[in-house]
């Protein structure tokens, strides 16, 4: 017979059934899959292997509350999520409770009553693990009723009950967790008030409502998040209530672009049509994940309020995005993600950027441009020599052709909405580009080797030996040092070195 299949209390009894704390059912759960070599429940969390999920897990084993540490976009609630997985799929309870009393140890007025009546012709029922989360989002406007309960005037009318009776308290959100896992995302934007009332919870686990002192031995994993950020901006964790959480687990942001591009291609959020008829080079899923390591360094952006993981991600959806509509308007089949397409993630860049001053004075879409610029010039060292060491060694320098090329007087356009014929004519008809990138890069595809062309120009501009100028849709290239003394641009052209298209 299915376990779920049992109705009554006496049926219950006769599998053997023992109650069990939600804390031992997690830590029972998770010993299982350790000792199967396992993930632990924690499936799609990535780069925390080494640092944050051991810590998680002998939290777990201790039947410790944990507080997860750590800046935006760090996956603080993601992780709090998964651990759902650790629960058992189904556990019983007092059918009609709204407590979901266990059938051997009910808490509520409602579960007494109903085994002192029917015994052992209690009616269960059975609750899914997916049914025994509880999140709550901290606001300044949550009250002491939306998490512990209130006194229900109308429930006492309806049921012709004085307010002394049990039976008029309407519980909050933290009694209806019982038996389950209840999360507190953000938790100093809490008022200090509204955080005391948690202290009995969590050490005594006494709940006052109004008039009442109610001894409930609730039975709740507590998981609470927070911002170091917060702790000067919006408020903090009252201490007393701190000494309370047993373990304090601090996450951190992916240590190597590998693990960042791993974490971005499984979260990236892309139709099956832009997967098909959309390349993306290894290259620039490398650029994008470099930008937010460029972010997170950069003297521009407040690194107390961190560079969120979600920055990576809506960066390359807008820049596979950006591909697929070029594609569209030039009635193409296929196409491939270009240099110049990061014109598109600009915007993805500037919403999840927190500026200090000097970045303000910069501007959220001109910084963007220094970040993808940084990380241009980071990456190109690692395909091609250092152009400024070239530029010093005896050596012939294997930029001087290309560099020429521009001194002759030549300029290009790279337009982010060019066909594909013409994007390769123009970067080909520079003299050198292609044969310094078949010299280091002999065995490339033909997409590829155009990238690298594209990318080497874009390198040579972050290296100062060429010249680049922002266009409304793309990047103009010229030398150097005819821009600085020569080029004056007349107020009809749309080459603009000074500034973006925002």
């Amino acid at each position: 017979m299915n376990k779920t299949d049992i109705k009554t209390l006496g049926q219950l009894k006769q599998t053997g059934y023992k109650s069990e704390s939600v804390k031992d059912e997690l830590r029972r759960n998770l010993i299982t899959q350790l000792k199967k070599k396992e993930e632990g429940g924690f499936e799609g969390i990535v780069g925390f292997e080494d640092t944050v999920i051991p810590d998680l897990q002998t939290a777990i084993l201790s039947r410790h509350n944990i507080l997860l540490l750590g800046l935006r976009g760090q996956a603080k609630t993601r992780i709090a999520r998964l651990m759902v997985n650790l629960l058992d799929e189904y556990v019983p309870y007092i059918e009609g409770s709204e407590l979901f009393d266990d059938p051997l140890n009910p808490i509520s007025w409602f579960g007494h009553s109903i085994v002192q009546e029917k015994g052992d012709d209690t009616p269960i029922a059975w609750i899914h693990r997916s049914e025994r989360y509880t999140e709550k989002l901290a606001t300044p406007d949550v009250t002491v009723a939306d998490l512990i309960g209130d006194v229900d005037p109308i429930k006492a009318a309806t049921l012709k009950l004085t307010y002394s009776d049990e039976r008029v308290i309407h519980f909050g959100l933290i009694p209806r967790a019982h038996r389950g896992i209840f999360v507190i995302n953000e938790l100093p934007d809490l008022q200090a008030r509204i955080q005391v009332s948690l202290f009995n919870i969590l050490q005594e686990r006494d709940i006052q409502i109004r008039g009442f002192k109610l001894r409930l031995p609730l039975d709740i994993q507590f998981v609470f998040t927070a911002n170091p950020e917060d702790y000067t901006n919006r408020g903090s964790i009252v201490t007393p209530l701190k000494d309370r959480i047993e373990s304090q687990i601090l996450t951190h942001y992916p240590r190597s672009v590998e693990i960042s591009r791993k974490i971005t291609q499984q979260e990236a959020s892309l139709t099956h049509e832009q997967r098909v008829n959309i390349e993306a080079d290894g290259l620039v899923k490398d650029l994008v994940e470099q930008i937010a390591f460029e972010a997170r360094n950069s003297e521009y952006i407040d690194k107390k309020s961190g560079v969120s993981a979600r920055l990576t991600i809506s960066a390359y959806e807008n820049l596979i995005s950006n591909a697929e509509r070029r594609m569209i308007v030039n009635h193409e089949d296929k196409t491939f993600v270009r240099i110049a397409d990061f014109l598109g993630v600009i915007p993805a860049i500037t919403g999840k950027i927190e500026l200090v001053y000097e970045g303000e004075l910069e501007g959220p879409a001109k910084v963007a441009n220094i970040l993808i610029g940084k990380a241009i010039k980071t990456l190109l060292v690692k395909f091609f020599p250092d152009p400024e060491k070239a530029k010093k060694a005896k050596a012939p320098n294997p930029y001087a052709e290309i560099i020429n090329w521009f001194s002759d007087g030549n300029t290009l356009a790279v337009l982010d909405d060019l066909p594909f014929a013409e994007y390769k004519k123009l970067l080909t008809s520079v003299t050198g580009l292609k044969d310094l990138v078949k010299q280091f890069h002999p065995r490339l595809v033909e997409s590829q080797q155009l990238i690298l062309m594209e990318f080497v120009l874009h390198g040579l501009a972050e290296f100062s030996q060429l010249s680049k100028g922002f266009l409304d849709n793309g990047f103009a290239f010229s030398d150097m040092f005819n821009s600085l003394f020569n080029l004056q641009p007349d107020e009809d052209d749309d080459l603009d070195l000074d500034d973006d298209r925002y």
